[in-house]
């Protein structure tokens, strides 16, 4: 008799690398969301800004973890496009890979509500804002602190995304430290943590435009509306200045250290 694992195995390379993806997304989203609700909704009695930016790194190392091997652990657009653009990754792969992770992180945000559903009511009555005392929106996706404008946060986007890819492409980078795969997901969090407690004070630092549209999208589903969307006209920021630092780190990291190794042998 075939094993059941026979049975149920993809043949399909891309199929593969969707699920992978999707799953890997989904478990970044739903433990990061949940470390920033675990905070907001205890008041910060269950966790801080600290712990909020270790769960993020951790997140991303789970999520790398899971589909590293099978798709390249993107788990973000951003990183996609930035991998497409220095060939890195084939363009016929940006459709799907996009798609996955767009999907894996609605899903991790509705993970998060429904585990968070009774804490919610708890805290807002059910009345689901996105400013005020008792806002909850921040939980799944970023807003931008009182002091910053558009232009200066989308600034910070850029910068934070740039640092992310630069590290990236150097961790990965089998000419520079050669760092073993194993240890790959692993560097790639400390990474993230690194970005949040240096950056996370503007706007949470979002670097991954999946982690906040998909979230975003759910808010405005699931009860908070369309303010989601337009309050002080945000939304856009995180989804358009991840993608320009991740090309502008990969391209720049590309051009200034990679492309100059030595031919192997000399």
């Amino acid at each position: 008799m075939d094993k059941i694992s026979d049975k149920c195995r993809l043949q399909s390379l891309p199929a593969r690398e969707f699920f992978a993806e999707f799953l890997g997304t989904f478990v970044l989203v739903l433990v990061g969301d949940a470390s920033v609700a675990q905070s907001v909704l205890s008041h910060t009695v269950a966790g801080a800004f600290l712990s909020v930016n270790v769960a993020w790194g951790v997140a991303v190392m789970m999520g790398v973890l899971i589909c590293g091997g099978v798709s390249g652990g993107h788990i973000n657009p951003a990183v996609t496009l930035a991998m497409a653009l220095i060939g890195k990754c084939p363009w016929r792969k940006v459709p799907y890979y996009l798609a996955a992770q767009y999907l894996g992180a609605f899903l991790g945000a509705a993970c998060t509500y429904v585990v968070y559903l009774d804490a919610l009511d708890a805290f807002d009555g059910g009345n689901r804002t996105v400013e005020g005392l008792h806002a909850t929106a921040g939980i799944f996706a970023t807003y931008p602190a009182g002091h910053l404008s558009l232009l200066i946060g989308f600034v910070d986007q850029v910068i934070g995304t740039f640092l992310l890819l630069l590290a990236v492409c150097a961790i990965t980078d089998k000419r520079n430290m050669q760092v073993p795969s194993g240890l790959v997901p692993l560097l790639v969090g400390f990474v993230v943590i690194a970005i949040g407690a240096a950056f996370g004070f503007n706007c949470g630092y979002a670097i991954n435009p999946a982690r906040d549209l998909s979230p975003r999208i759910f808010t405005a589903i699931a009860g908070w509306g369309l303010e989601t969307f337009t309050y002080k006209a945000w939304w856009w920021v995180p989804i358009v200045g991840p993608h320009v630092g991740a090309v502008l780190g990969a391209s720049l990291y590309a051009f200034l250290v990679e492309f100059h190794w030595p031919p192997e042998g000399l």
